[in-house]
């Protein structure tokens, strides 16, 4: 079975439909996939945010990677925690949930700052990890007004984008292209990439894959060397890598700030604690060459770490969470360094969104970042004393 066929019945319409093909999948397997333990990744989306997996499929494809653990993270909503715990217990892999969400700083000493935030400054993102069992409906009621703030926001993005792709034949709708592909009607949230997916295929469908690079040209956008080899017929991830160029180039022209959804810091930090979790600060650093194709060159926290280290520990954050494969070794081993000073817990996890993308890290396989499957494990423990 292909894993588009696989992917169909795991992303089936209902949580029961989706984890009966689970147990389908995992008794009919020859031999379980190899694991591998040097491995682990605690920021996987799931379609209650943006993916192309269900929790259900999330679990069983990390597992088929080689994964023992598996961590779900989605925006402003935690919807997908309980079928992602199930489905850890039918695959027997450890789970953990989290989420992740915007904040404003602007009542902290990092008020106007840019930081991991590549749309605006003054907010930037938080991920709450490792939320107890019996807390995850507090978390998921905490964050449902949050979410319907964010579709006013959304529903006036849509307009502005209508406004610069209007003249060329395209448009979208929030309520017939947005909401569909999204789990809003389930308690999950819709992000700018909903937005941005929803007018990749109405690019693709109007313009045809061949025309899509001409449709840019007139938009004003210059996609890399890389990024234009795959707009293509052929690239069955074509959508996907749409989103990619237009997540890059176009989200500064139909921006409209995140004010009213996103919670003051002080209000993250007792939502946090309330959930019995770890609220951690999602480190960025200065970006070179994306890995992922979705972010430009540009500065984000890195000639002010020092500080935002000092001020972040005093406000309540008491954890960072990394990517290994998107920061240089002088980044890693600085921001290590602050991690001791600050007695700060690390966590990894690699942004999964997209199905071209791995499960695995390859640097995790580094002895020298052996604390950071640690860590998981630690999560997965911790949350076990609470169901």
């Amino acid at each position: 079975m292909t894993k588009t066929e696989k992917l169909a019945l795991l992303n089936a319409d209902t949580e029961a439909m989706r984890l009966e093909h689970l147990a389908t999948l995992l008794q009919a397997e020859a031999a379980p996939p190899e694991q591998l333990p040097q491995f682990a990744n605690n920021h996987i989306h799931t379609t209650y945010s943006f993916s192309p997996y269900s929790p259900t499929a999330a679990v069983y494809f990390a597992r088929e990677a080689g994964l023992q653990t598996a961590g779900i993270m989605d925006h402003d909503s935690i919807g997908g925690a309980k079928e992602f715990r199930r489905a850890g217990e039918l695959a027997e892999i450890g789970t953990t949930c989290g989420i992740e969400c915007r904040v404003n700083l602007d009542d902290t000493a990092l008020a106007g700052r840019k930081l991991n935030n590549p749309d605006q400054a003054g907010i930037c993102y938080m991920a709450i990890h490792s939320v107890m069992p019996d807390k995850i409906d507090y978390v998921q009621a905490v964050f449902a007004p949050l979410r319907e703030k964010r579709n006013v926001r959304n529903r006036a993005m849509v307009a502005r984008i209508n406004e610069i792709t209007a003249p060329f034949g395209i448009t979208i709708n929030f309520e017939q292209d947005v909401l569909p592909c999204s789990k809003y009607h389930e308690g999950g949230t819709v992000t700018e990439r909903h937005l941005l997916w929803a007018l990749a295929g109405k690019v693709i469908t109007t313009c045809g894959a061949k025309g899509v690079a001409a449709l840019l040209e007139k938009l004003g956008i210059t996609p890399s060397a890389a990024q234009a080899s795959r707009l293509t017929s052929s690239n069955p991830d074509l959508q996907y890598d749409l989103l990619g160029i237009f997540k890059a180039h176009l989200v500064a022209r139909f921006y409209i700030p995140a004010t009213e959804e996103c919670m003051r810091l002080k209000e993250l930090v007792q939502v946090a604690e309330e959930a019995g979790a770890i609220l951690c600060y999602p480190y960025l650093g200065d970006v070179g060459e994306s890995v992922t194709g979705d972010k430009k060159r540009e500065q984000f926290e890195d000639s002010f770490l020092d500080e935002l280290f000092e001020v972040v520990y005093a406000e309540g954050v008491r954890g960072i969470t990394y990517m290994p494969s998107r920061n240089t070794e002088a980044q890693i081993a600085r921001l290590r360094a602050l991690c001791t000073q600050y007695h700060m817990v690390e966590i990894s996890g690699e942004d999964i969104n997209t199905p071209a993308q791995s499960f695995i890290c390859e640097k995790l396989a580094d002895p020298g970042f052996a604390h950071l499957v640690e860590a998981t494990w630690m999560l997965i423990e911790r949350e076990k004393e609470r169901k």
